[in-house]
């Protein structure tokens, strides 16, 4: 959990700090946007390859080795004098991200029990959620006290404890023969399914998401400390949301997927619809801020159970097709604010999570899910081949992205 929250905080601390580091290194707030843009590509690229190329490796060992790339990337990030320097560290950090959502789900899962995967999977989630609630606005207002690379050195340390803490205690196993190595009801067409959706889901949300400030500014009326205030509220709800979720993964992980991709057009709609009503809007934001988390969250626990072939490979395919829908929905939502006005955007978000409805709903239609690996062939060697042929080809009959 603590490595998940900074892993989150890391990606997304520029945000907060996008004036200092301008100023520190005398270069355009647009170009310290490039940090996260950049730092979100790399993840959607990455996160596949990377977890294709290191299946046979022990969990302890890559988790290990990735906690290590935070740590220097961070340390190297915080003593950059250059925006090139800075940017090499970004990159090094988000390629250790990419694979670390592989890794982590399965891993922490697989020390439980499966009837308490969900609530695992909800206990990483609510982590990375604390990320954007609490490491974030505490990392800006350390580097308001003091200077930017002060919050991005504490994120090295606090990335070396839960180095430490990982390589001395977690176990060292073959990944194959790890509890939770292969979903417990494989089936490649609800894993299509899920994948589509899910993607269909990030375009949509960071389609409005990405301009919400000039929402709730020119179509809600708030004045800017309005809007600050209104974004704690958001957080608030999406950390709600994530530990509301958690509790029903294990007992109802279908329903909760699409309860949260449905909340989310819901919100997204109402806020094109009545937007203009500052009670209104704040109760849209809320429902929009509340199924934000939960949708990522309940992708991945759905992996755990439909992944076709391996579950780190699967994890790593909806973490990336998340991460590209993240840049798609906001170049998405930059065209449309161009041709049409910021409303349009969350009309557009919210017509991409109903689509993204439509193909959850589509897809509980009979479909034929393949046979789990049987115990002799999850002992082989670490070094076996593993066949991701179908994690990245969905079902035709799915949405693709």
């Amino acid at each position: 959990m603590l490595a998940a929250f900074t892993f989150n905080t890391a990606e997304n601390l520029p945000v907060g700090l996008l004036e200092l580091i301008s100023q520190s290194l005398r270069v355009s707030v647009s170009a310290v946007g490039l940090l996260v843009t950049g730092y979100g590509v790399m993840v959607a690229v990455t996160s596949l390859p990377l977890a294709h190329v290191t299946r046979a490796v022990p969990r302890r060992h890559v988790l290990t080795a990735l906690l290590a790339a935070l740590v220097v990337s961070s340390l190297v990030a915080a003593l950059a004098t250059s925006y090139g320097l800075l940017l090499v560290a970004r990159l090094l950090t988000a390629l250790a991200q990419a694979l670390f959502w592989a890794v982590m789900g399965p891993v922490a899962v697989g020390l439980f029990a499966p009837e308490v995967r969900g609530r695992v999977v909800g206990a990483l989630s609510l982590a990375g959620s604390l990320a954007l609630v609490l490491g974030v606005p505490a990392g800006t207002w350390l580097g308001q006290q003091s200077d930017w690379q002060v919050p991005v050195a504490v994120l090295a340390g606090l990335g070396l404890v839960s180095l430490v803490t990982i390589a001395v205690l977690l176990p060292t196993s073959c990944p194959e023969e790890e509890h939770a190595a292969y979903g417990t009801s494989p089936d490649a067409r609800r894993f299509g399914t899920v994948l589509a959706a899910g993607t269909l889901s990030a375009t949509g949300a960071f389609a409005g998401y990405t301009y919400i400030v000039t929402f709730l500014g020119d179509v809600s009326g708030f004045s800017p400390s309005t809007v600050s205030a209104l974004f704690v509220v958001f957080g608030v709800a999406c950390l709600a949301g994530v530990s509301l979720t958690g509790v029903l993964l294990d007992r109802v992980p279908h329903a909760a997927l699409t309860t949260a991709v449905a909340t989310q057009a819901v919100g997204m709609l109402g806020l094109y619809a009545a937007g203009a009503r500052p009670v209104a809007a704040v109760v849209f934001l809320v429902l929009m801020g509340g199924a934000l988390g939960p949708v990522f969250m309940t992708t991945q626990n759905e992996m755990l159970h439909c992944a076709p072939g391996r579950t780190d490979i699967a994890l790593a395919a909806n973490s990336g097709a998340y991460n590209a829908g993240i840049a798609a929905g906001a170049a998405l939502g930059g065209v449309v604010l161009q041709l049409a006005d910021v409303r349009g955007a969350f009309l557009v978000g919210g017509l991409l999570a109903v689509g993204a409805c439509a193909v959850l709903l589509g897809g509980r239609l009979p479909g034929a899910p393949l046979h789990a690996p049987t115990a002799s062939s999850r002992l082989t060697a670490c070094a076996d081949e593993t066949d991701v042929t179908s994690l990245s080809q969905p079902h035709p009959t799915d949405l693709g992205r």
